[in-house]
């Protein structure tokens, strides 16, 4: 097995990482996503259902999955991954409520200034299916949804080879009031989100996660409706010392390698560390269900960066601001107030990023591709919209009113002048 690549010094890691972009959109991609979505859009239902026996050789007797599925999934899963779920979705509501999402009213002299915060009122939820039915992906968006207030959340995703959904994800649903759960992926599935169909409403924004063609169809519908972002492959930055377990350091790395396309990136201080780590990792890859992909992603996107301390390895997270940034050093609150750029932060040896895809609290869909230098992970403001609000009386008017008409004269804008001048006449 091959190596990771690697880095050994602070000017070779930044000038790598700096400035690193979501991928060109593949101009193929591009074009048969347009394709599909005008097929969507001028075909409604029947289109969804054709497309989807095309692309993925089943087609449903209907895009909607029954109630009386929804409700009875619970029975046709294992008792104990019901009560998993039932706690995940527990722990992730928790944690968005503590999230401010009011507005205020700062009453001042002669008038008020606020905002308005209101939820969107219809919203779309991708959740893929592809390999496995990725459920957790369905309480990672819909739940920070609810705890905004949106009315309606609808479900997206593939169906089986039977043409069903998996029962997972109907639980999901179920456990979070969704009555709308559609069987339909790809890039179809956005378009009729996007535009309806004659049994689906359409949405006023679309989340979730997808491969490169439903990436690229978020993109092409973009101003029809919002989405929370155009996520690429996954990736984790572990910044370790000579003092972390090589274990835990390997089954961090592995545990984002294991997916599709992933980018596992070490840096560290310690070469020893460094060695021990990319020795064992052959034999760790080797014991996975999920060995061809892991190796993939070590090999060929794998790097370990050598620094000559933590500083220099701080420099290099918040140059690549990765997804996920796992400290894992001996004293991690050291260096938390250096952390710019990260999609999530993972603070010492057991708070493992892993355990964050499912139950910790925070959304597992964050910033990818070094889009954390800007972007946040999905919560509750991504569901809502924020309103300004502008109460004055006479007296402000009168005291800012001739700044407010010299300042429009400058930009040629006479009638904003004039505007504000009809109230200082009436004084």
């Amino acid at each position: 097995m091959a190596g990771m690549r690697w880095i050994e010094s602070l000017e070779a890691a930044l000038e790598a990482f700096r400035g690193r972009a979501v991928e060109t959109v593949d101009p193929e991609v591009s074009a048969r996503v347009r394709a599909l979505i005008e097929e969507v859009r001028t075909g409604g239902d029947d289109a969804v259902l054709a497309i989807t026996e095309r692309l993925d050789g089943v087609r449903p007797d209907g895009l909607a999955v029954p109630a009386e599925a929804i409700a009875a999934a619970e029975g046709r899963i294992p008792a104990e991954l019901a009560q998993a779920i039932r706690l995940a979705a527990a722990r992730v509501r928790a944690y968005y409520e503590r999230q401010p999402s009011s507005g205020f009213l700062d009453q001042q002299p002669g008038g008020l200034l606020g905002q308005l915060v209101r939820p969107l009122a219809r919203v779309g939820c991708y959740v893929p299916g592809g390999t496995a039915p990725l459920f957790s992906s369905l309480l990672m968006t819909a739940v920070p949804a609810r705890v905004a207030g949106v009315r309606d959340i609808v479900v997206a995703t593939p169906p089986r080879a039977d043409g069903s959904v998996a029962p997972e994800i109907l639980f999901a649903a179920s456990l979070l009031g969704v009555k709308e759960v559609y069987r339909m992926g790809g890039a179809q599935a956005i378009a009729a989100l996007a535009y309806g169909t004659s049994t689906i409403v359409p949405v006023d924004k679309v989340v979730g996660p997808g491969n490169r063609y439903v990436v690229t169809a978020k993109r092409e519908v973009f101003g029809r409706v919002g989405v929370e972002s155009l996520p690429g492959p996954t990736e984790t930055l572990v910044l370790a010392d000579d003092g972390a377990d090589e274990r835990h350091v390997v089954a961090d790395l592995l545990a984002q390698a294991e997916h599709l396309g992933a980018q596992p990136v070490l840096v560290t201080p310690s070469r020893r560390l460094a060695r021990v780590v990319e020795a064992a990792l052959p034999a760790a890859i080797a014991s996975l269900p999920t060995a061809a992909a892991a190796r993939e992603s070590v090999e060929e996107r794998g790097v370990i960066v050598i620094v000559s301390d933590l500083a220099e390895g701080m420099a290099v997270a918040n140059a690549y601001a990765p997804e996920h940034l796992c400290l894992l050093v001996r004293d991690p609150w050291a260096w938390v107030p250096e952390v710019v750029n990260a999609g999530g932060l993972f603070v010492g040896e057991h708070s493992m990023e892993a355990l964050g895809d499912y139950l910790a609290g925070p959304s597992h869909v964050m910033p990818t591709s070094g889009t954390a230098r800007y972007a946040s992970f999905v919560n509750v403001r991504d569901f809502q919209k924020v309103i300004p609000l502008v109460a004055l009386g006479p007296a402000v008017v009168a005291e800012v009113g001739p700044a407010a008409a010299r300042m429009a004269r400058a930009e040629g804008l006479e009638a904003h002048a004039r505007a504000i001048e009809a109230r200082l006449e009436r004084e």
